[in-house]
């Protein structure tokens, strides 16, 4: 299973980056590759548990209890990223809607 790039989804208009000063560019790319790095993170935990429950699924392994906590550490680790995504998604939207 492949976890896309979220950030695709979070439209950042254009024109907003060309007027930030560079503290506030800083703090957008230091936000993006923490968002990334905890999305690569998650998708090595999505990985590893597919890796163990094929080898369960093929006879290789016979953890069954290492399987199911991976599959668990994944399952929670993809819900927690959705909620993340969930909350920036509406913290966007919201400031979309301001007037100025």
């Amino acid at each position: 299973m492949k976890i896309d790039n979220l950030l695709a989804t979070a439209n950042i208009n254009s024109q907003s980056k060309s007027m930030q000063s560079s503290p506030v560019k800083s703090v957008i790319g230091s936000f993006s590759e923490t968002l990334m790095g905890a999305i690569d993170k998650v998708n090595d935990q999505v990985n590893q548990a597919d890796g163990k429950m094929a080898s369960l699924a093929t006879g290789k392994s016979d953890d069954i209890h290492g399987t199911m906590i991976a599959m668990e550490k994944a399952d929670i680790s993809i819900k927690l990223l959705m909620a993340v995504r969930n909350k920036v998604m509406s913290a966007y939207q919201e400031v979309s809607r301001m007037q100025i």
